[in-house]
């Protein structure tokens, strides 16, 4: 059975408070875009992992699609499977791609063995494996909170609109960012202004790993400062970086950018 794990974009990022486990309360809209890698789960002897395209870092034990496999089979009882993944999504993005293909090896096997789970039991077992995994099991627009796991139905409909995602190959680990971050409440509800038209977005909506992490890593201000000058009606960072995204209201010409950059849009 092959799948697409996409990816999403965070349309706000605000980073309320440090919670007492390690992590921190977020506030944050996450928006599905079909930009995505390509997973194959077939039964087979033994399980077993490969990839191919971007290389995958870490043991094999630490994989995400293995951890979603050996999560699942705590409860039922699966075959040996092979799990091949072809990894486009850049890694350390901001992207969720990680989270992406964690997610869709739980909904695979799900489908696959016609195990029967319901969505919000995925869901469930998707929260295990990290933070925003879970948003990846209905895989529609969402108001985030809490460490980025838990939800609320968002109606928020950006099809009519051209998306442009700019990676730097510039990796910014989740720690590296979250080491300058001060958490503090924020003065706007994220839910209200998502509801305002996109032209006003860029006046309203921030991600406040922006302020830090543009200091250490300037290209990405004049990343984002580009997307703008090339007509985005808004532009940010997704998640901790370092992609950064914008949507336009018309195509745009890339073919300047993919000579610096990898460039995805939804211009095709």
């Amino acid at each position: 059975m092959v799948t697409f794990p996409n990816i999403k974009i965070n349309i706000g990022l605000n980073i309320v408070e440090k919670r007492q486990d390690g992590f921190h309360n977020i506030e944050s809209v996450f928006y599905p875009v079909h930009f995505s890698d390509v997973l194959e789960i077939l039964p087979a002897k033994e399980t077993h992992f490969s990839s191919t395209g971007i290389a995958i870092p870490g043991a094999l034990k630490d994989n995400l699609c293995i951890k979603a496999y050996e999560l699942l089979k705590k409860d039922f009882q699966l075959p040996p499977v092979q799990i091949h993944l072809h990894k486009v999504v850049p890694i350390g993005a901001g992207l969720g791609g990680g989270s992406s293909d964690a997610a869709f090896t739980l909904k695979t096997l799900n489908n696959l063995f016609e195990l029967g789970i319901h969505p919000t039991q995925l869901e469930t077992y998707a929260q295990k494996l990290g933070s925003d995994c879970a948003f990846f099991i209905d895989n529609k627009s969402k108001y985030c909170y809490h460490k980025g796991d838990e939800f609320k139905n968002l109606k928020l409909d950006l099809s009519p609109y051209v998306f442009v995602i700019i990676y730097p190959d510039i990796h910014i680990s989740t720690p590296e960012a979250y080491a300058g971050i001060k958490p503090k409440k924020s003065d706007y509800n994220l839910m209200d202004i998502i509801s305002l038209p996109i032209t006003e977005w860029k006046n309203h909506i921030r991600n406040d790993f922006e302020e830090t992490i543009f200091i250490k890593y300037p290209l990405l201000e004049q990343i984002k400062v580009d997307l703008y000058k090339k007509g985005a009606l808004y532009a940010s960072m997704s998640g901790s970086g370092s992609s950064l995204f914008g949507i336009f209201d018309l195509p745009i010409d890339v073919s300047e950018l993919k000579k610096k950059y990898l460039v995805w849009t939804s211009n095709y």
